[in-house]
C-alpha cells in the first residue's frame, strides 16, 4: 500500500512534468545564468550567538489541512526577518501544502537573508528551478531519494552556488546524509510515511550529526520549551512553520523562540 510520502511524490512528479513542458530545461538554465548569485546560507547558519531560526511560509500540511491563509507571503517573510530569522523557508509543493514558486518569488523579493526552497526534490530540473527563483538553500530528503540521486542532486545544488539541507528521519538516513557530504543536516520529527510526529526522534539523532555540520531540528516545535529541548540535544538551528503561521504576531513569536535558544535579537532589528 502506498505511503503518504509515495502519494505526495506521485503528485510532485506529475506537476513537475507540466512545468517542464511549459519551460524546458534549456530555457530554465538561461534564466539561471542571468540570476544574481546565491546568498551563503551556510555562513548565515554558522554565526555564533545561540540557535538560528529557519522560519517557514507554510499554508497547509497533509496532516492538518489548511493552517493559514497567508495573503501576503512577502509581508510574513519580512516579519520573520525582523524577528531575527536567519533563513526563510518557503514551501513550494502545491497539492498538499498549498505552496507555489510564486510564493518563493515574493519572499525572495522581500528579504535579504537566505531563502530555502522546501519541496520534494526528486529531479535536477527542480534544482535549476530553485536557483532560477532565487533560492539559496534546497531541501533534499533522504527518505525520497536513493543514495546516488542524493549525492548527485547535492553536487548540482553546490555547483549552482547554493547549499543543501539534507534531511533524515532515522539512523540509516542520517548516515546517508553524512556519507553524501551534507554540511547542513536536518532531523525531522515527522515521519512523512505516516505523518506521525515524535520529537524524541530529533533529540535521539541530533547528537549523531558530525561536529563539522550544522544540525537542524525540524518539526515538533510548539513553543520555546521545544526549542530548549532541541538545543540541549545539539540543534544549531530550528525549522519552524506551524507554530509561527498559526499565531498572530510572527515577529514576536520568532524572537521568543530565538531567546529560548540563547539568541537575542537587537531591538533595532525589530523596529
Amino acid at each position: 500500500m502506498p505511503t503518504v510520502l509515495d502519494q505526495i511524490l506521485h503528485g510532485v512528479r506529475e506537476d513537475l512534468s507540466t512545468r517542464r513542458a511549459d519551460l524546458p530545461l534549456e530555457r530554465l538554465r538561461e534564466v539561471v545564468e542571468t540570476a544574481p548569485p546565491a546568498r551563503d546560507a551556510l555562513a548565515a547558519l554558522s554565526a555564533p550567538g545561540g540557535v538560528h531560526l529557519i522560519a517557514e511560509v507554510k499554508r497547509a500540511s497533509p496532516s492538518k489541512g489548511a493552517l493559514a491563509d497567508i495573503p501576503d507571503p512577502a509581508e510574513l517573510a519580512a516579519e520573520y526577518a525582523a524577528g531575527g530569522a536567519s533563513v526563510i523557508s518557503v514551501l513550494t509543493e502545491q497539492r498538499r501544502f498549498g505552496g507555489s514558486l510564486a510564493d518563493l518569488d515574493a519572499v525572495r523579493a522581500a528579504v535579504d537573508i537566505p531563502v530555502l526552497r522546501k519541496d520534494f526534490v526528486v529531479d535536477p530540473y527542480q534544482v535549476w528551478e530553485a536557483r532560477a527563483h532565487g533560492a539559496d538553500l534546497v531541501l533534499l530528503m533522504a527518505s525520497a531519494l536513493d543514495q546516488e540521486d542524493l549525492v548527485e542532486l547535492l553536487a548540482l545544488v553546490e555547483e549552482l552556488g547554493m547549499h543543501g539541507l539534507l534531511e533524515a528521519h532515522d539512523e540509516e538516513e542520517l548516515a546517508r546524509c553524512v556519507q553524501a557530504g551534507g554540511r547542513i543536516i536536518g532531523v525531522n520529527a515527522r515521519n512523512l510515511k505516516t505523518l506521525e510526529v515524535d520529537p524524541a526522534t530529533v533529540t535521539r539523532l541530533l547528537p549523531l550529526v558530525p561536529q563539522g555540520a550544522i544540525g537542524v531540528a525540524e518539526s515538533g516545535v510548539t513553543g520555546p520549551a521545544s526549542v530548549r529541548d532541541y538545543v540541549a540535544a545539539g540543534a544549531r538551528a530550528v525549522l519552524v512553520g506551524e507554530a509561527l503561521v498559526t499565531g498572530t504576531e510572527p515577529r514576536r513569536a520568532a524572537r521568543e523562540l530565538l531567546a529560548a535558544g540563547g539568541r537575542q535579537v537587537d531591538v533595532e532589528e525589530t523596529a
